[in-house]
């Protein structure tokens, strides 16, 4: 029966590199640079608000836990002077995380910038701007940076990294579970060695990377920030800056793992002994895994959001069984490559493995999908979740290459049944002169093969420079001999190409992962844009409601802008303020403007509420009663003549 070769390393292992690149490079592309895993669910003032006096300080409220310093809330004047004390103050009570920046006393009228930046407990850092007027808007000179936070070149770098220390690990990880759960003679093999030293230098020298990029990541994106030691002190001060600390030392002991299995491991030959060293290894081996794997469960998604006590110990078995799995397969890949032979046995007990870090994947995996999406239309209508349904559909891509590799598992290594018995005969009786000519022509062959070998060691005794070239060329007819007795097996070849199409998904499985966990999560996107779908401008308690509401009535000089303050802006009794600018920003009076309130929920209103004119352009109302918190609508009704008249609204949550 003909064979088909199969391909060589070189050649397959350049193809999927090859693949890899360009599928990483084009995830890295499409995904936003490092996405917000907190989102600014409200502030005060709401962006946008035009308020009637200047407010003591501007509260931002987030949706999870974020770490501050005193940089991390600035508010510029319109002239980009900044005009808060740099002092951030914790607002936070129970689950509301807010936090808050002092303004200085005296601000003239005029458009003011909020920008803020800050990390999320995930370890992702975040930033955002927004601005809001007192008295009217101005023109402000302030301008923004077009790079969005952890964006750039320091952006891909450390999203470069941060692939590589995941590819590391689970290299690392799986390759000792492969060596010492499912083929010890590997150990003594050169190619799985070097396999699992690479990925212990790939992931210490990923971590060392990421501490150093973390500080200009989170801050100022300048790539010569790597080499402030200030900014490096304060990284260490973080949460991520330990867990990566952590890792490295972590590393070192995993660095003495590899050199108990690679040396003393290799060279027992008591049974007993060994044993007892494998024991040793595989406590030692998974403590020390877990350990690496925690870094990553205590500083990332898992450390924050809801059920973290559950989630972190999900998250790590996750990593682990990925590990195991898709770490053992590249060792198979390398093992098929590289070594002389594996034993049937050894791939039979790799399929058990692989087959139960599935099933754990997928328990530890529905859990996760359920923490971080949280709803059927989050899962289809967010990144994260879009992108979760592409793995999804990788790791099920995946397990049916394994099903047809098992199947050729089941075929290695098993012999050859003759399908012509009708020639049996034939060949019992031909037998005796065919062994004797077999017979001849292999002592012919023996005999040429002693005259060879006298020649060159005469040839060697003369000449030591063409006894080494000798001894490489033998060197090298016995690999290809044993290369062609390899791959002469179908079965064998059939199971390498298989393996080989699995690692190629694997990587991009990797890729894909290493995106998802710098991606918002789907429960927190859909919070957020809840959040500002319904904010219009939401009232924080004990802080006045302070909206602005254009306004057109159609007929001549019937545009303007109406600026509503509501204080206190709680239950119970408030002053009522009204503003009224024309086009040019001065003020525009009116024959008539009225104001009503509405709570639609409970069928509340509409509470009409009739004005006093102060003066030109301004109308107050006192003890406007609301009898309970919701979220009202303001419906302000503006006449500008007898015939022009014109109601305009808004939704404002009353505390």
């Amino acid at each position: 029966m003909p064979t088909t070769t199969a391909p060589r390393l070189g050649t397959a292992l350049a193809r999927l590199l090859l693949v890899a690149a360009t599928l990483f490079g084009a995830l890295l592309a499409g995904a936003a640079p490092a996405s917000a895993h907190a989102a600014l669910t409200g502030s005060d003032p709401q962006d946008g608000a035009v308020v009637a006096t200047a407010p003591k300080d501007v509260n931002l409220t987030f949706s999870e836990q974020v770490a501050m310093s005193d940089d991390s809330i600035r508010v510029l004047d319109p002239a980009g002077n900044r005009v808060d004390t740099a002092e951030i103050r914790d607002l936070c009570s129970g689950s509301i995380v807010r936090y808050g920046v002092g303004l200085r006393s005296g601000l003239p009228e005029g458009t003011y910038t909020v920008a803020w930046q800050t990390v999320s407990a995930d370890s992702h850092p975040i930033a955002g701007a927004f601005t809001f007027s007192i008295g009217a808007p101005s023109q402000t000179t302030v301008a923004l940076p077009d790079q969005e936070v952890g964006g750039g070149l320091v952006g891909a770098l450390y999203g470069i990294a941060r692939y590589l220390s995941y590819a590391g690990f689970v290299v690392l990880v799986g390759g000792g579970v492969f060596v010492l759960a499912c083929w010890p003679r590997g150990a003594s093999v050169r190619p799985l060695q070097r396999l699992v030293v690479r990925g212990w230098l790939t992931l210490t020298a990923a971590t060392l990377a990421m501490l150093l990029l973390r500080n200009p990541y989170t801050g100022s994106g300048e790539l010569a920030d790597v080499f402030d030691l200030g900014g490096l002190g304060s990284v260490l001060e973080t949460k991520t800056g330990a867990a990566l600390i952590s890792r490295l030392l972590l590393l070192g002991a995993a660095a003495l793992f590899v050199a108990v299995l690679f040396g003393t491991y290799t060279k027992r030959t008591d049974e007993k002994e060994k044993k007892d060293l494998t024991f040793g290894l595989a406590i030692g081996g998974t403590v020390v895994a877990a350990g690496i794997a925690g870094t990553w469960a205590l500083a990332e998604h898992a450390s924050t959001g809801i059920q973290p006590g559950i989630a972190m110990p999900v998250d790590l078995l996750h990593l682990l069984a990925v590990a195991a799995w898709l770490g053992g397969l590249t060792a198979l890949l390398v093992a098929l490559y590289r070594a002389p032979g594996i034993e049937r046995r050894a791939v039979e007990r790799f399929s058990k493995l692989a087959f139960g870090s599935v099933v754990v994947l997928a328990a530890t995996g529905l859990y996760q999908s359920w923490r971080q999406v949280g709803s059927w239309s989050a899962l289809t209508g967010t990144s994260y979740g879009q992108l979760l349904l592409v793995k999804i559909g990788l790791v099920a891509v995946l397990v049916g290459i394994a099903w047809i590799s098992r199947r050729w598992t089941h075929r290695l290594g098993e012999p050859t049944v003759s399908d012509a018995p009708a020639e049996e005969t034939d060949r019992d009786e031909t037998a005796p002169a065919e062994n004797d000519r077999e017979e001849d022509d292999r002592d012919e062959n023996d005999r040429d093969e002693a005259a060879q070998a006298a020649s060159e060691r005469e040839e060697e005794a003369l000449d030591p420079e063409r006894a080494a070239q000798l001894a490489r060329q033998r060197a090298a007819v016995a690999l290809a001999r044993t290369k062609r007795d390899r791959d002469a097996d179908p079965e064998r070849t059939g199971l390498r190409r298989s393996v080989l199409t699995e690692a190629v998904v694997a990587v991009v499985l990797l890729a894909v992962t290493t995106v998802l966990t710098s991606t918002e999560p789907g429960r927190t996107e859909e919070e957020a844009g809840r959040t500002q779908s319904a904010s219009g401008s939401t009232a924080v308690p004990e802080r006045p409601v302070d909206i602005r509401l254009p306004f057109d009535t159609g007929g001549a000089a019937g545009k303007g802008t109406v600026r509503l303050s509501l204080d206190p802006g709680r239950t119970g009794a408030n002053v009522l303020h009204l503003f009224v600018d024309g086009p040019d920003g001065r003020p525009l009076d009116l024959p008539e403007i009225k104001v009503a309130f509405t709570l639609k929920a409970k069928d509340v209103g509409p509470l009409p509420v009739v004005p006093d004119r102060v003066q030109a352009g301004h109308w107050s109302a006192n003890g406007v009663q609301i009898p309970m918190a919701g979220d009202w609508q303001i419906q302000v009704t503006v006449r500008t003549s007898d015939i022009d008249q014109t109601t305009i609204d808004k939704n404002v949550k009353i505390g």
